[in-house]
């Protein structure tokens, strides 16, 4: 059906149907505006929210809590779920609001161009019609000025007074009424076959052209409306994808949650290191009171169950330094915060100065890039004196090493405190192997015996406060032996017993005299124990000995070789 010809005289009707659907499109635009405008703020907010709960301190301050870091996990989670809203938001925006309103206005142009052929095809046929009804009117008036003519002049006829004259003026003017009014019925006769032919093609061909135009538009309009209905759900489900991974990444965060691991954290950051406070002795104060003999009177017998007081666990002494781990910790705002911390308790001492040797680390090795590069640069401008001077370049290099030698110093110092705060957590009987400490070093890679390299195949694992027998620090077996009975010990053939053995954790060059080379791994035999001195006396297995650091070994002794302990 075309509304050609089942609608020729429906023209206005379809004229205000065609702007109701115009409308209708504009209508649905602004659903889908106002629809990306709520995308656009849902998103917005999100984002805002996911900004106020996120932590505004650095990551090392954060907790490590596992409910934290999954907590955080969730906010960036939510944090892309926004992102996808934003682009739901934005492709509504550019393929279904932006192409409405695109496409509206090319429909108006269309529907005002259709209309105005109509409304010409209209006037045209008008026109016509006026002709015609002119020239009928025309014809009519004629045929009515000959009808009086006629009865003018039969009327003189038959006058037998009338001269001959005054008939023969009548005759004449009904001559000339006749011919005009068949001059206006020929013309009459032309404009009306004129208008039924312009008629005709007016219903038949103009008209049903410029109707189907707006009938074709008005279904590519529905069909637009269409697409983009689909297009509007089409947006969302591309990224329901995505949104169903970041709601999976939520999940997976839940299932992050560990409490064993977060109480875990929990020790280990509020760790003291102190042992807990043994039980408080008897203080007997009655032993001097004269006792009388009676059934009633509990007597206690002198030399049993009285225990003397020991000065070493006084009350006010285990008050003073051992109460408080059962409560809360008395807080000294006057007391300064100590280089060394030697105001923490052990273990968080420990940790501290291990965090800030590896601090130290990096900055020691910043400096040590900085040097090579400089003397790099300073080579290059030798080679080509056009490029720079290179005496420009050493008061920085010189600033430089000198920083360094400021940064080895602290990390020294620090290491030092170091090995006493782990000293002292052995003597407990808790003592950890030193490979267990995570000390770290710089990029730059620092070699057992204190100094830096940048070859790869020099790369040493670097033992945590390790002695270096070219350090002045460390004591040298030279002189902790003298010469004459160092060669007196070696020249003996007798070798000497094995007291135990030691497993190398670093690689010892064993460059200086009476010294042992070694490897990483190797497997040695302890002939002489560290007398203080901070080296050991090992046998390798093909025989040879010499001296190795203590602290670069992990010693076991025999049980039944002398002091029966294993320690590390």
């Amino acid at each position: 059906m075309t509304w050609g010809t089942e609608l020729w005289d429906q023209f206005e009707n379809l004229d205000k149907h065609t702007q109701w659907g115009i409308d209708f499109l504009e209508r649905y635009a602004k659903f889908v505006k106002e629809r990306l405008e709520i995308e656009q703020t849902y998103a917005k907010q999100l984002r805002n929210l996911v900004k106020k709960y996120c932590p505004k301190r650095s990551k090392d301050d954060e907790p490590r809590f596992s409910s934290c870091m999954s907590f955080y996990s969730i906010l960036n989670e939510l944090n892309d779920y926004a992102g996808q809203r934003e682009v739901v938001a934005e492709e509504m925006g550019h393929n279904v609001y932006g192409e409405l309103m695109r496409y509206s206005q090319d429909l108006k142009s269309e529907r005002k161009h259709h209309l105005q052929e109509g409304r010409k095809a209209q006037q045209y046929l008008d026109q016509c019609w006026k002709h015609m009804d002119n020239s009928k009117k025309k014809f009519e008036r004629e045929c009515k000025e000959a009808e009086k003519s006629q009865i003018s002049y039969d009327r003189l006829d038959n006058d037998i007074n009338a001269t001959k004259s005054e008939v023969e003026k009548a005759k004449y003017q009904l001559y000339l009424r006749t011919h005009s009014a068949d001059e206006s019925k020929n013309e009459y006769a032309a404009q009306l076959q004129n208008f039924n032919g312009e008629q005709w093609k007016h219903f038949n061909v103009a008209i049903p052209q410029i109707f189907k135009n707006l009938q074709d538009m008005d279904e590519r309009r529905t069909v637009k409306l269409g697409e983009t209905y689909r297009s509007f759900a089409e947006v969302e489900r591309r990224v329901v994808p995505i949104i169903s991974k970041c709601l999976e990444g939520m999940v997976t965060a839940a299932k992050a949650v560990d409490q064993r691991k977060d109480s875990a954290i929990v020790v280990e950051s509020f760790k003291s290191g102190f042992e807990p406070p043994g039980d408080f002795p008897f203080e007997d104060y009655s032993q001097n009171l004269s006792r009388t003999g009676s059934d009633n009177t509990i007597s206690t017998p002198k030399n049993e169950g009285v225990v003397k007081p020991d000065p070493k666990h006084s009350i006010s002494k285990v008050a003073k330094n051992k109460l408080w781990l059962f409560g809360k910790k008395p807080k000294s705002p006057l007391a300064p915060s100590l280089e060394d911390f030697s105001h923490l308790p052990p273990e968080q001492r420990r940790k501290r100065l291990q965090a800030r040797i590896d601090e130290l680390s990096k900055e020691l090795q910043k400096e040590v890039d900085q040097r090579d590069a400089l003397n790099k640069m300073k080579d290059v401008y030798e080679k080509n004196p056009q490029m720079g001077d290179p005496q420009s370049l050493q008061p920085k290099i010189s600033e430089t090493m000198c920083n360094m030698e400021k940064l080895r110093s602290e990390i020294h110092k620090n290491e030092s405190w170091l090995s006493e705060v782990e000293g002292k957590v052995s003597t407990r009987g808790d003592r950890r192997p030193s490979a267990d400490v995570n000390h770290h070093t710089p990029h730059g890679r620092e070699s057992p015996e204190g100094s830096y390299t940048d070859d790869p195949s020099q790369e040493h694992r670097s033992p945590p406060h390790q002695p270096d027998p070219r350090q002045a620090h460390q004591p040298d077996p030279r002189q902790a032996h003298q010469p004459d009975e160092f060669d007196d010990e070696f020249d003996n053939d007798d070798p000497l017993p094995v007291l135990g053995h030691c497993k190398a954790l670093y690689s010892f060059d064993g460059q200086n005299e009476g010294t042992l080379l070694m490897k990483e791994d190797d497997v040695l035999y302890i002939i002489e124990e560290d007398k203080g001195d901070g080296w050991t006396r090992a046998r390798k297995q093909s025989g040879e000995e010499g001296y190795v650091p203590t602290s670069y070994v992990e010693i076991a002794m025999e049980k039944n070789s002398k002091g029966a302990v294993t320690y590390i």
